[in-house]
């Protein structure tokens, strides 16, 4: 026993050196990520940053270097003992710790009235609902995060979800007609796009990659061609120049014509189809608006005519679309697609918001006061979402009721083609959510879908 003492005493002592460099590991690690958020903040790519939750023992030991990291950085700490419990992050996550606050200006203002906002709320008991998500929200946007990313949080710790947790395939625009055969040949052949299905009262037409256009015989489907056209078709290309040249010789009735100028955002021109929706062609650019769209929009292959009867010249076609839709109250719009719907914005051009719905169908929110059109209530479109678990979205639009529903059904089409319900945006447009089954109808819808993956 003696002599197993110095061997015990060893032994201690190196078990007590191994804990003190992890402590100081750890303690590197925690001033790293301080150091890390405060220049964040002082950048002003962060309004506020959390450090890691500690101990208040653990705290002790890192605030005087963590005040230092600061004062190097010109921001403020605020040692924050009882942190806001909110949606966006697990109840416990910082039980019984403290976390620092790091921010600049008046944002530990801003966060303080949100935790009195919210204990309001629960001393009046209607902490819950909608109520506990904005708290969510408002707490997500002092710490800077983006619409898609608060979602995110929500959805992992609450049965909060959107339209794109349930897999949204591709982009979908219903058109309505009174004379569907004429209107199938100017897109079929004027335009030449590839028509891949024709279910006699609908011709299904693909534009890009993951983009679709359906024409419908007004006389059957959900609008009347008398309705109002408040929609425009942007259809995306590199070659203006040449679609407009072809078109003008195809005697197509032109909107405005193509001046394109140095240093724009985008250029285009306006083409009317035969009853009178508006096809915008239209090229984005390298600008600062267009920095998050342009590395999408790079990537994508331009879709060419693939059928004898194109009158389209060779090497002329689409890389992508947008459906332009025109709203009196474009800030909640925005919120609408956003937080409800689930889509990333890609462009802001101040009084449009584009968002994407997959890498070449996108959405565009145009103010009505500056577009092409004005606010109506009625409207001769369906915006159309494929989704691939359109159950499941059904399912949750039931239980939590995000928007209206126009038939609480989830209905089958005929023999069995689709499965497909609408509901309507806070301005009135129809949102047509589809999935298309197998039928021989459908064989290259499914196909193009299928290479989607």
């Amino acid at each position: 026993m003696i002599r197993s003492f110095p061997f015990l005493l060893v032994l201690a002592f190196l078990v007590a050196a191994c804990q003190n460099v992890e402590k100081e590991k750890q303690l590197s690690y925690q001033l790293g990520g301080i150091g890390g958020f405060a220049e964040l903040v002082h950048s002003g790519v962060k309004q506020l940053a959390l450090g890691s939750p500690v101990s208040s023992e653990e705290m002790d030991v890192l605030i005087k270097e963590a005040e230092e990291i600061a004062e190097r950085h010109q921001v403020k700490l605020y040692r924050e003992k009882d942190l806001i419990v909110t949606d966006l992050f697990p109840a416990d996550v910082a039980k019984d710790k403290e976390v620092l606050l790091i921010y600049d200006g008046n944002t530990l203002d801003a966060y303080q009235q949100l935790k009195a906002d919210k204990k309001a709320y629960e001393d009046r008991g209607v902490y819950n609902g909608n109520v506990r998500e904005m708290i969510a929200r408002r707490f997500g946007r002092l710490l800077s995060y983006t619409p898609k990313r608060i979602n995110e949080l929500l959805a992992e710790q609450t049965d909060f979800r959107t339209l794109a947790d349930f897999n949204v395939q591709a982009s979908n625009l219903f058109l309505y007609y009174k004379d569907l055969a004429v209107a199938t040949a100017f897109y079929e052949e004027t335009l030449g796009l590839e028509k891949i299905s024709d279910y006699g009262m609908a011709t299904i037409f693909r534009i890009a990659k993951s983009s679709f256009l359906i024409l419908v015989d007004a006389a059957e489907g959900m609008h009347t061609a008398e309705e109002p056209k408040t929609v425009a078709l942007a259809l995306l290309t590199d070659q203006l120049g040449e679609w407009y040249d072809y078109l003008k010789e195809q005697n197509v009735p032109m909107r405005s014509g193509y001046t394109p100028r140095e240093g724009n955002a985008h250029d285009g021109f306006v083409a009317v189809d035969p009853e009178g929706y508006l096809l915008e062609f239209e090229v984005f650019k390298q600008h600062p608006e267009n920095e998050r769209f342009m590395p999408i929009l790079n990537k994508n292959e331009t879709i060419y005519p693939k059928h004898e009867s194109s009158k389209v010249p060779e090497g002329l076609g689409f890389d992508a679309s947008i459906t332009w839709l025109y709203y009196k109250d474009v800030l909640g719009m925005q919120q609408f697609y956003e937080e409800v719907l689930g889509f990333e914005l890609v462009a802001d051009q101040g009084w449009t918001k584009i968002y994407r719905v997959t890498d070449t169908g996108f959405i565009g929110l145009v103010d009505e006061r500056r577009g092409m059109h004005k606010y109506t209530v009625d409207k001769a479109v369906n915006v159309s979402f494929l989704v691939e678990d359109i159950e499941g979205w059904h399912s949750y639009t039931g239980k939590a009721n995000p928007f209206e529903i126009r038939s609480p059904e989830l209905s089958t089409g005929p023999e069995s083609k689709y499965r497909a319900f609408v509901g309507y945006d806070p301005e009135g447009y129809f949102m047509e959510f589809d999935k298309f089954l197998p039928h021989e109808d459908n064989e290259l819808i499914l196909k193009y879908l299928s290479d989607l993956k």
